[in-house]
């Protein structure tokens, strides 16, 4: 998993009728991109965040057409 700040990452419910959670990736601690990340959820709050299988990265869509 690699990312860049300001990508969303989204993590799928585990359980059904558990909503999707997605989160701006604010900071980036791991190596070339590599989790952990700190990310700011949609209701304002932030946390320190180890992805795991469950979880995928969302790039703008205007920086994968360059």
């Amino acid at each position: 998993m690699r990312a860049v700040v300001g990508d969303r990452l989204h993590v799928h419910g585990r359980v059904v009728g558990t909503p999707d959670q997605t989160s701006e990736i604010i900071e980036i601690r791991g190596r070339d991109g590599a989790p952990p990340y700190l990310v700011r959820h949609d209701d304002g709050h932030e946390a320190l965040v180890f992805p795991g299988t469950d979880a995928s990265v969302e790039h703008p869509q205007s920086r994968e057409r360059t």
